[in-house]
This record gives C-alpha cells, sequence and structure tokens, in this order.
C-alpha cells in the first residue's frame, strides 16, 4: 500500500512538472517572439523620430516618411465598429443557444456558428466585395466608393462572431444551475434571472470571450485588404455628417505588413517591424483593461 502512494506522488508530481515545462514553453515562446520583433525594428526606430512615426500620417517609403497614425486609427476605428456591430449579435446567440433555444434548435444552430470560425478568411473578403460593397455603394453619399471603414467592420463582426458566441456559451453554461433555481425559487423570470443572476455570474468568460474577439479584429488582414480600401489616409467624414467617417477608405496597421513586406528596403522593412510592435502593444493594453475590468467588477 505503501508503495503504491508512493508511486502516485511520483506520478502527480511528474505530471506537474510536465504541466509546468509546458506552461513555461508557451511563455518563452512569446518572449522570443516579442524580442525578436522588437529587435528588427529598432534599425527604424535609432534612424526615424518617434514623433514622426506615431504624429505623422503620411506613408510614403519611397520617400522616407513613415507615419503610421492613420493606420493605427484605421485600426482601432475597424475594430470598435466590429465589437458594436459583433458583441451584441453574439452575446444573444450565446445566450439562445444556452439558456433559451429547445435541444433541436441547439443542435442546428451551434454547428452553424461553428462552422463561420472555419471559413478562410479570404471568403469572407470575397463575400464583402460582392455583396456588402455594393450595398454601402447604394447610400448617396459624395465620395461613397463601398469600401470602407464600414463594409470592413460588417465583415470583421461575422468574422469574430463564432469565436466570442462558443466561449460565452461556454461561460454561460458553466454558471451553476442552483442560481437559476434561487432567483426563479424567488419569483424572478426567467429573463429577469438571465440578465441579472446568469450573465452577471459569466462576467469573466464573457470578457475574456470579447478579449479573443478584438485580438482576432486587430489581427485580421486578407478580408481587410479586400474591402477597407487599403488607403492610407486619416479617416474623415465624407460631408457634414460625422456618420459618414464609416464610408472613408481606409488601411489596417496588419495591411501594411502584408502588402508591402515583400518589396521593402531595409529601413522600411524594420519600419513594418515597427508596425508588428504597436500590434503587439495594442494587444498587451486591450488585455491589462480587460483584466482591470474584472478585477473591478469583482471588488
Amino acid at each position: 500500500m505503501k508503495t503504491m502512494r508512493q508511486d502516485r506522488f511520483i506520478v502527480d508530481r511528474g505530471i506537474k512538472y510536465i504541466l509546468l515545462v509546458f506552461a513555461l514553453i508557451s511563455i518563452i515562446i512569446l518572449f522570443l517572439i516579442g524580442l525578436f520583433i522588437f529587435r528588427q525594428s529598432l534599425p527604424a526606430l535609432r534612424t526615424i523620430p518617434l514623433s514622426d512615426i506615431f504624429l505623422k500620417t503620411e506613408w510614403r517609403p519611397t520617400m522616407d516618411r513613415f507615419g503610421i497614425l492613420a493606420m493605427i486609427v484605421g485600426s482601432v476605428m475597424v475594430t470598435i465598429g466590429a465589437l458594436l456591430l459583433g458583441v451584441p449579435l453574439a452575446i444573444g446567440c450565446a445566450i439562445l443557444l444556452a439558456e433559451v433555444a429547445p435541444r433541436p434548435v441547439q443542435e442546428f444552430l451551434r454547428p452553424a456558428v461553428q462552422l463561420l470560425g472555419g471559413i478562410p478568411s479570404v471568403i469572407f473578403g470575397l463575400f464583402g466585395m460582392v455583396v456588402l460593397v455594393p450595398l454601402v455603394r447604394q447610400i448617396k453619399v459624395a465620395g461613397n466608393t463601398g469600401f470602407g471603414l464600414l463594409s470592413a467592420s460588417i465583415v470583421l463582426a461575422i468574422m469574430i462572431l463564432p469565436t466570442i458566441t462558443t466561449i460565452a456559451e461556454d461561460a454561460i453554461r458553466a454558471v451553476p444551475q442552483g442560481f437559476r433555481n434561487g432567483s426563479l425559487a424567488l419569483g424572478a423570470t426567467k429573463w429577469q434571472t438571465i440578465t441579472q443572476v446568469v450573465l452577471p455570474s459569466a462576467r469573466s468568460g464573457i470578457v475574456a470571450a470579447i478579449i479573443l474577439g478584438v485580438g482576432r479584429a486587430l489581427g485580421e488582414t486578407m478580408a481587410m485588404i479586400m474591402v477597407i480600401g487599403n488607403s492610407v489616409i486619416m479617416p474623415k467624414p465624407l460631408n457634414g455628417n460625422p456618420f459618414t467617417i464609416w464610408l472613408r477608405q481606409a488601411r489596417t496597421l496588419t495591411g501594411s505588413i502584408a502588402t508591402e513586406i515583400n518589396y521593402a528596403a531595409p529601413t522600411h522593412e524594420s519600419m513594418l517591424f515597427v508596425i508588428g510592435v504597436v500590434l503587439f502593444i495594442l494587444i498587451m493594453i486591450v488585455n491589462v483593461i480587460a483584466r482591470s475590468i474584472i478585477r473591478s467588477r469583482k471588488h
């Protein structure tokens, strides 16, 4: 008996150390990626003033002008637009699948939503070019070509839908059934139970789902190149209506890397790695903000 206990203890410790090694490997890989990107960006950071990089909007590599502010604004705006359109739809779909829909409907909808996650981004781009861009072009505004932030936001909202829906549904299902039973026993309706008990209890999982959606949105490349217009210009309204800014063409940070890396000169190539560093920092900022929100809600 004593030998069996010792064997189990050895196995448990062995598994613990193996899992620790796996975790450390993941951290090391992340560190090495960040180190490589930062190292490759150093030539540009040493020769080009930070004010010219982050405060100017003109991107002309052949003339040694490397302002990326317009691309940062384009990336942030298209991400915000995708979240505004996609998050309510994804959370509503998650609530439907986890709390409302009968089993036959769940068995039909869940694979359909998950199937969206397996479609290549270029297919979403083609859908945007053929269907969405002509529809957006019908908006009668001077200078509206259909390619722009609105089309890109709609495509991106569809792309992040399966990620947020799947994780949010799992978080909602993880809420103990006793919470629901207690709320219903106190006289709350089913909808009150969902909104005031279930969703607050699943908040951390839902926030994590949204974080992954933001990461997907910031990192998307091909579909954005195809529908956003891919012009390095600062997004501004097309007329006096401020909402027409969503009809303006733009370019994302990832779009510049994808379209220019193959023919970039040394300084130009280093600047593309600076863009990679900026993307890295943006993702870190999103994660820090999300963790702060979760902690503040817990307190």
